[in-house]
């Protein structure tokens, strides 16, 4: 019989599941109390119905409840072919007319469960978000392959997404390099240096903390003690002295203050460039930070918050499982939290329909999303409770952690080049890419390089901490990107030959398919769920993973069946359907993770 295969396997086994449990039991259920999974691979069959909590409904043990209810779903018509129960859990095996039928569909062909973008809430996300004090690095790599990851799978699934970065463009960590650049400098300027403009700040950042930590020493040996040294010490001094000047509009502070950020910012932009990512819109700390101000004294007037005698504001927290929080120093400076408040709020007033804003950050910042979004939310706006803080592990090497101020940090360029390079040294050694230019060969070198470094630091869990070894995670076996780059290219390859030799790929009926051609195909029909799990849970690992586990299965089909030299047409045509959806799914996959996918390599 025919069977229709639906856009979903897992709504058709609830409603067939239903359907078999009235008729089995007499006991109407809505479909969706029906708990489908996937089966675990140490089991025979496709897609497992829990049956436990169906017991109670069925008046029989959950074993007892999964044979009866397995025997009357392989009866009724579709396409469950036969089940196996392993205690309260029914293994259902599907016909593989369903595969094929389904492989030949539009749900293969088109999107993989992607929606037309503005059919879901507008969504803003924020990721990056350095200061303008030094270069990005290895841990503003994770982050930001981490928010544009999942600005891209938000927007797959229909989500209008504005991508952001909040600029910290402002504080005494700025007025360090100023005042080293001052004293050290000797006029230096990118143009002259040869740097890019972040490097060159980055370096009297560095200088900065060199020359303060000699002056606290001397004023050690001199007698002072270690804490007042380091209160004292007269280059920090300068630099507190610059931020008052700062704050107070100094001409000659804020021309300067102005280029240096304007140093920073060429540079972040090349950065930015060769990571492939970008923004739709930038906020500045400097604007950001007034407009947090005046919110928080308005809260005092409203009596949301609270101003002591001192003149400082906070705000009490307790009854939320909190403490109480500063939100104005007393002498009327601005903290992080209050930044971060007027931040917020002028992107609600930017964006009326936004739905709530997901903030990329270290999960050493947890504490502070948790009162930022309590803060919010004592304001007035309803988003609050929805706003989330995408809370992501560090990034260590194995040499250690990485210190900013002593010039300890993998630069983000640096690494990128080094990437890049190993590719290089892996296709030369390797014979590659013969019969291209320099310029289609440096093109495969970045792709290979780019997909590696994004895709090691995308795999893992986000809220995990990780270990990055370049090394491994451009190794072409195993988990990595450049092993789902080498099969994707040679699905492609096997594609561009079947062109050449004037073979037409099917478009009606194909034959049925094998175990191992069902294995693929039951990955490629997983797509869309595991798109929508990692839109629910801003994970991208999910999808990563998933591609690694459609790569390992295709690899290895190919591996043990020829596609072009199949012994018959109906086989050689079910194959290279089978090679064209795993390249055009692939291609979606990694897509979201914001690899672009080579022809060659």
């Amino acid at each position: 019989m025919p069977l229709v295969a639906p856009t979903r396997l897992d709504d058709l086994v609830q409603a067939l599941a239903a359907s078999a449990f009235d008729a089995t039991f007499g006991v109407s259920l809505p479909a969706a109390e029906f708990s489908i999974q996937k089966t675990r691979r140490e089991f025979a069959g496709d897609r497992t119905v829990v049956c436990f909590p169906l017991a109670r409904h069925s008046k029989a043990a959950p074993d007892a409840t999964a044979e009866q209810l397995g025997t009357a779903m392989v009866e009724a018509p579709g396409p469950i072919t036969g089940f196996n129960v392993v205690k309260g859990f029914l293994n259902l095996e599907i016909a593989p007319d369903y595969w094929s039928e389904w492989l030949m569909g539009e749900a293969a062909q088109d999107g993989y469960g992607t929606r037309p973008e503005g059919t879901a809430p507008h969504i803003m996300v924020e990721y990056s978000s350095p200061n303008t004090n030094k270069p990005l690095h290895l841990g503003h790599l994770r982050n930001n392959f981490l928010g544009h990851s999942i600005s891209r799978i938000l927007s797959a699934r229909g989500h209008r997404v504005t991508k952001v970065q909040i600029i910290n463009d402002r504080g005494i960590h700025i007025c360090k390099s100023m005042v080293a650049w001052r004293k050290f400098g000797g006029g230096e300027t990118p143009e002259t240096s040869g740097l890019k403009g972040d490097k060159l700040v980055g370096k009297y950042y560095v200088a900065f903390d060199q020359a303060f930590k000699a002056e606290v020493k001397e004023l050690v040996d001199g007698g002072m003690p270690q804490e007042d040294a380091e209160k004292q010490a007269p280059i920090l001094l300068e630099a507190q002295d610059a931020l008052r000047l700062w704050e107070q509009g100094d001409t000659d502070t804020v021309n300067l203050w102005k280029t240096m950020n304007g140093w920073v910012y060429g540079g972040f932009d090349v950065t930015y460039a060769t990571m492939g990512v970008e923004f739709d819109k930038l906020y500045y700390e400097s604007d950001t930070y007034l407009i947090g101000k005046d919110r928080v004294l308005e809260g005092v007037a409203s009596g949301v918050f609270d101003q002591r005698e001192d003149g400082s504001v906070w705000v009490d927290l307790t009854g939320d499982g909190l403490d109480e929080k500063l939100l104005l120093r007393k002498d009327g400076t601005a903290v992080y939290m209050t930044q971060d408040i007027g931040t917020a709020l002028l992107r609600f007033k930017d964006f009326n329909d936004l739905d709530r804003q997901v903030y990329t950050v270290g999960n050493e910042q947890e504490y502070h999303f948790k009162v930022l979004f309590l803060v919010l939310a004592k304001l007035g706006f309803q988003q609050a409770e929805r706003c989330h803080h995408l809370s992501y592990g560090m990034v260590e090497l194995p040499e250690g952690k990485m210190k900013s101020r002593e010039g300890t940090v993998v630069d983000a360029d640096d690494l990128m080049e080094e990437m890049f390079s190993i590719a290089r040294d892996i296709a030369a050694e390797a014979g590659k890419l013969e019969g291209l230019d320099e310029n289609a060969q440096q093109e495969v070198f970045q792709r290979v390089g780019l997909s590696a470094l994004k895709y090691f630091l995308l795999k893992v869990d986000p809220k995990k901490n990780m270990m990055f070894d370049p090394k491994a995670s451009i190794d072409f076996y195993g988990n990595t990107g450049p092993f789902i780059l080498f099969n994707y290219v040679r699905g492609r390859s096997v594609l561009r030959k079947m062109e050449a030799e004037g073979i037409a790929m099917p478009t009606g009926d194909i034959t049925t398919p094998s175990p191992d051609e069902m294995e693929v195909i039951g990955l490629l029909h997983d797509l869309p769920d595991v798109i929508a799990e990692a839109a629910d849970t801003y994970n991208p690992s999910l999808v990563a993973n998933w591609c690694y586990d459609l790569t390992k299965a295709y690899s290895s089909y190919y591996q043990d069946h020829s596609i072009l030299g199949a012994d018959d047409a109906a086989t050689r045509g079910l194959r290279l359907v089978l090679t064209e959806r795993f390249t055009r799914a692939l291609k979606t996959g990694m897509h979201l993770l914001g690899i672009a996918l080579p022809e060659r390599m």
